[in-house]
């Protein structure tokens, strides 16, 4: 697999350059957010503040992501084996799923607590607690910092920096809470912005989940349009009469595959047409790797009449171009 990632390098800098830098990255924003959710989540403890609690709570799910993240690249440089011949490179995105559904049920707890808390308030030291929400917020700043010089087009990068962000917001409500604490002594201000901190985090862990869950899924990447390039490559390169069985997924959300059968005029050459079509993807449409099938007349895997004939309406292929049934 390692070619295609140097391939898919020009897009974006060099692909391997990134890799070890952002590996760094991430260990050292993983250490700083680990060392100060400990911190944060006593502070909550001693000041009775949900708000810094839900803050732990979300710096927890972090340092656990970013530690997996790290553990992805780490992962993800390995080459491929017998038995994994795609290599490592999806690790990061099942971690990015399992993240997601770990945050959710931080999110959740954060919720229903705060509702006992609406119920009958708890009193909360609010001095102490704009101590350790300022003392958080530093440490976020200087953890988004470190991540924002990485690779913006990684999903394991960005669902990093996307953690950061909304710890970020998330050490926001806690000074704000503290501030009206200190100033008005209304208490149940904590709670209220712990919600809107969990509801913040929900919204994280379901952009991650849903991006993941593409990828998984070998659902065709954002940017391409596989019945487009489908067309594209029948307009484009020469002899090919039609495109069909195209799948185009992606490994890891950075590096593109696709398989295809190409149906071929008589009398052309198959090696030069497969070559054409390899090179159009991967200059056009940016898919490094690419498996195609050529084909003259009847395609192999059609079983009988009735199943081709089913397979042309769904490609809208005209059915006068079959005569050779």
């Amino acid at each position: 697999m390692a070619h295609d990632h140097g391939s898919h390098g020009h897009a974006h800098g060099a692909g391997h350059v990134h890799g070890s830098t952002d590996k760094k990255r991430v260990l050292i924003a993983a250490c700083l957010t680990g060392g100060f959710m400990v911190a944060e989540a006593l502070g909550g403890l001693l000041t009775g503040s949900l708000a810094l609690l839900a803050d732990a709570g979300h710096m927890l799910a972090d340092a656990i992501a970013l530690g997996l993240a790290w553990y992805a690249f780490h992962l993800a440089g390995r080459p491929a084996t017998g038995r994994l011949t795609y290599g490592f490179g999806r690790v990061k995105t099942l971690v990015a799923y399992t993240n997601g559904i770990a945050i959710f049920v931080i999110a959740l707890w954060i919720v229903y607590e705060a509702w006992g808390r609406l119920m009958n308030p708890a009193p909360v030291l609010g001095g102490p607690m704009l101590v350790v929400a300022v003392a958080g917020l530093l440490v976020n700043i200087a953890s988004f910092f470190v991540l924002h010089g990485g690779d913006r087009e990684s999903l394991n990068m960005r669902g990093a920096i996307l953690h950061v962000l909304g710890d970020l917001l998330g050490s926001a409500a806690a000074i704000v809470a503290a501030i009206i604490i200190l100033a008005t002594g209304w208490t149940p201000i904590d709670p209220v912005l712990s919600v809107l901190v969990s509801l913040l985090i929900l919204s994280t862990a379901w952009s991650l989940m849903r991006e993941a869950a593409h990828v998984l899924l070998e659902g065709v990447p954002a940017s391409l349009d596989r019945d487009l390039i489908a067309k594209d490559l029948e307009g484009s390169v020469k002899g090919v009469r039609e495109v069909h069985h195209m799948h185009i997924w992606s490994l890891d959300g950075t590096s593109n595959m696709a398989t295809l059968h190409a149906c071929l005029s008589d009398g052309v050459n198959p090696h030069v047409a497969v070559s054409a079509i390899k090179k159009r993807l991967a200059t056009r449409h940016g898919i490094d790797h690419a498996t195609v099938e050529s084909e003259f007349g009847q395609c192999a895997d059609s079983h009988d009449e009735h199943d081709h004939h089913h397979h042309d309406h769904a490609h809208g292929a005209p059915a006068d171009r079959r005569h050779y049934h």
